[in-house]
């Protein structure tokens, strides 16, 4: 837009920013959120704003009416690409504050279901960036051992207080080592460099975690600085880079992706025996008192913050998401990115709006 000072010859022209609403987006970019861009006659951005609120799922209130059994449902709905893992980081703080002890068959189980669950989530992210066809086989096969072992494709309910809902079907470890085997970790595409650069600075402050967060030197990955049993016998090394752009954003998934696959084989080698739960009473209660945990999810740190009045449902279960982090940290690297390279910005930046709008 342009506004004319003036009559004539002697006419001036002066550039004025436009604001620019995308959105609310199409559901394919996993929900609905608003982005609102300032844009200099150049075509450059100056400014940006994420606006959400337009997905707002209630579940936090929804958890405060129902039993623990019946919060696991909802547990893993936020984000439909971490539903595992976001169910395990509710089961974990029920049983830490009742004091259980998980099987260790269940221990292992649960690692290699997370990192199958970060597998097939890295693939989707991946696949508009890369070679769509190889990470869509891939996707499918890793998907279909998930949806083997508990039933659902989407939205696992795998874990139950306790362990897991059930053992794994016979045979299952040699199809999970098949699926693993049509994952092809793909190259990472060149033409990002540069584009959409994310300090160390704004990561920290905005609480940015996974593969975005060490795209931009923040070395956090709680398979490694906070581990499950499990996790403390394998050797989890965390790709790091001090680039913070597109390009060392995408080259860290492509990272996470194959040790994804490579820990899941050694959690397969290493899957000991044993029951996979432990006898509940009918009626759950966690004793009265607070507790916090978190895991690793695909896209960075999943918190959840329980608080129990000695009850059989929550008195208050506050989740900590990584995308709801994340997302915040487009009004800081957006800025100065030319409108034409917008979209290969956005598609390195990772993020489900239901993890938002929680």
């Amino acid at each position: 837009m342009q506004i004319t000072v003036g009559v004539g010859a002697g006419a001036k022209h002066l550039g004025v920013d436009r604001v620019v609403d995308l959105g609310p987006l199409h559901p394919s970019a996993h929900g609905a959120y608003r982005l609102r861009l300032t844009v200099r006659d150049d075509e450059v951005i100056t400014s940006a704003e994420p606006l959400v609120g337009h997905l707002h799922r209630g579940a936090e209130k929804l958890f405060e009416v129902r039993d623990y059994r019946q919060v696991l449902t909802l547990a893993n709905r936020h984000d439909w690409l971490a539903a595992f893992c976001n169910e395990l980081a509710v089961a974990l703080a029920v049983e830490r504050m009742t004091g259980m002890d998980v099987p260790p068959r269940a221990q292992w189980l649960r690692a290699l279901l997370c990192e199958l669950n970060r597998v097939m989530a890295h693939l989707v992210f991946l696949a508009p960036l890369t070679d769509p066809v190889a990470a869509a086989r891939g996707r499918e096969a890793v998907q279909a051992v998930l949806e083997e072992a508990s039933g659902g494709r989407i939205h696992f309910m795998a874990n139950r207080i306790g362990g897991l809902r059930e053992d794994v079907p016979a045979g299952w470890a040699e199809r999970v080592a098949g699926a693993l085997d049509a994952v092809e970790v793909p190259e990472v595409p060149t033409g990002l460099a540069g584009l959409g650069v994310l300090s160390r600075a704004d990561a920290l402050a905005r609480g940015v975690t996974g593969p975005i967060g060490r795209a931009s030197g923040v070395d956090l990955d709680l398979r490694r600085d906070d581990p499950l049993p499990a996790y403390r016998e394998l050797d989890v090394r965390p790709s790091v880079r001090d680039g913070g752009d597109a390009h060392a954003r995408v080259a860290c998934m492509v990272d996470d992706l194959a040790q994804a696959v490579a820990l899941a084989r050694e959690c397969l080698r290493r899957l000991p025996g044993g029951p996979v739960n432990l006898r509940l009473p009918k009626a759950v209660k966690a004793p009265e008192g607070s507790v916090y945990t978190r895991v690793e999810a695909p896209l960075g740190v999943s918190g959840v913050h329980l608080a129990s009045r000695g009850e059989k449902t929550p008195w208050r279960l506050k989740l900590r998401t990584p995308s709801f982090n994340n997302v915040q940290a487009l009004s800081a690297l957006l800025p100065g990115t030319p409108v034409a390279q917008l979209p290969l910005v956005l598609g390195s930046f990772a993020v489900v709006v239901g993890d938002i709008d929680r």
